[in-house]
């Protein structure tokens, strides 16, 4: 029996999808790299935007159809937010909702006599310290949390992760400690907000990444998406532990509006004002940070004055990254019961985005040339070379080097995602 998984979404799958490959190989079920070679397909679905819905609707319907012979499973967001269309397109396949991964073996053996298994529902089962299959042994992820404690209107995905539910930092101190041993040199803590992390629980995010931060190894730590509102009451320490030699200065902030109106509209807690005190604390004290925030355009409450709004706060903040998302209803959320806005609106306001953000972090990486930047080589290109994350996380093409490479790069190059750089 031999077993393919395809992985959708955020680097919390990702690490699912390690999790479950890692059951699968300690219970000496083979995994294979390609879907042609496998008896059975997992398919760990995400399900935040709508694009990627279709994407993975596709990819179910299309695999029934082309390997009727082979068994499919569909795991991730989509089994716990939309099983009434999930049983439509899919109603021979077997499912593993996000919080039953340690049932993978069992899925997938009645799945290959020819059972259909359906393991789903919320659990507080730990995700700290398991066997993970990666395929670059280099980058590990750590899942520090699951859950959130956010209302927002647009989201679905809380109703697939639940509520917060944190891990010790004992817990998560081993695994890293391991990995750093194994020879991993990027360690990635995750969360669907990593600062919610313990405040369920009594322990805080800034604790956390001290104690991991002043591991035994050569290694770097990239931290996860954090909600503002979370940050406010710990922002100081939080400060503190991103100076730390071993953790990148990367922060991403999603700011989803410019407009106090539409923040309140999509309960998301914070205001403009809060925001912008966080980032300009952080940047105050780490002049390097790379800032990576979240764009939601079109919202339904969205008006003209709104979005002048948002380009404004984009425009004075300057983020380096910008992730741009077109408002789109999902399953469950509340603004889903609101009038979308018209769709040519939609599309005129996310081109203005667009070109904002290329702008924006063009000249924010121009600002970079011919400087000498401190690097990690952590992973081959798509386009040949290598790919090294500097202190900031951001991308430096390099030739001339292998995974593991602790770099000083000359920049060379610049563009508005990536830099390339030569050894100095």
């Amino acid at each position: 029996m031999k077993v393919f998984i395809e992985t959708y979404g955020c680097t919390f799958n990702k690490s699912d999808s390690q999790i479950m490959a890692g059951i699968l190989k300690d219970n000496n079920i083979g995994l294979v790299d390609s879907m042609e070679d496998a008896d059975v397909i997992i398919i760990n679905s995400c399900y935040v935007k709508l694009p990627t819905e279709n994407k993975v609707t596709y990819k179910i319907q299309s695999l029934q159809e082309k390997y009727p012979y082979k068994k499919i499973i569909i795991s991730g967001c989509m089994v716990e937010i939309d099983p009434e269309k999930l049983d439509k397109i899919g109603a021979n396949c077997s499912w593993i909702g996000p919080h039953q991964l340690d049932e993978v073996v069992n899925v997938v053996k009645e799945s290959f006599e020819g059972n259909i298994l359906r393991a789903t529902g919320l659990s507080k089962k730990p995700k700290v310290g398991l066997h993970k299959v990666k395929k670059n042994p280099y980058i590990h992820i750590i899942q520090i949390c699951e859950g959130c404690l956010g209302s927002c209107t647009f989201c679905c995905t809380r109703f697939a992760r639940g509520p917060l539910n944190s891990y010790p930092i004992i817990e998560i101190k081993k695994e890293a400690q391991k990995a750093i041993d194994d020879g991993s040199i990027e360690i990635q803590l995750t969360a669907q907000d990593t600062a919610a992390f313990g405040k369920d629980s009594g322990e805080k995010l800034s604790s956390l990444i001290k104690e991991v931060a002043n591991l035994n190894g050569k290694f770097k730590i990239r931290i996860g998406m954090m909600h503002p509102k979370n940050i406010l009451n710990d922002i100081d320490d939080l400060i503190e532990a991103f100076k730390l030699p071993n953790v990148y200065k990367f922060l991403h902030l999603p700011l989803q509006s410019g407009s106090n109106k539409v923040l309140k509209d999509m309960k998301r807690g914070h205001s403009i004002e809060d925001y912008l005190n966080i980032v300009n604390k952080f940047k105050k004290e780490i002049p390097e940070l790379t800032i990576a925030t979240d764009i939601i355009v079109g919202y339904p409450s969205e008006n003209d004055e709104d979005f002048n709004k948002t380009c404004d706060v984009l425009e004075e903040f300057k983020p380096s990254i910008i992730h741009l998302s077109k408002y789109q209803h999902r399953k469950g959320a509340a603004s889903s019961n609101l009038k979308e806005i018209p769709y040519e609106i939609m599309k005129k306001r996310s081109k203005e985005i667009t070109n904002i953000k290329s702008r924006i972090t063009d000249l924010e990486n121009q600002k970079l040339l011919n400087t000498i930047q401190k690097a990690i080589v952590v992973e081959e290109g798509s386009k040949g070379g290598f790919i090294a994350k500097s202190n900031s996380y951001i991308p430096i093409v390099v030739h001339d080097a292998k995974i593991g490479d602790f770099l000083n790069l000359k920049i060379y190059e610049t563009s508005s995602t990536y830099l390339k750089g030569t050894k100095f």
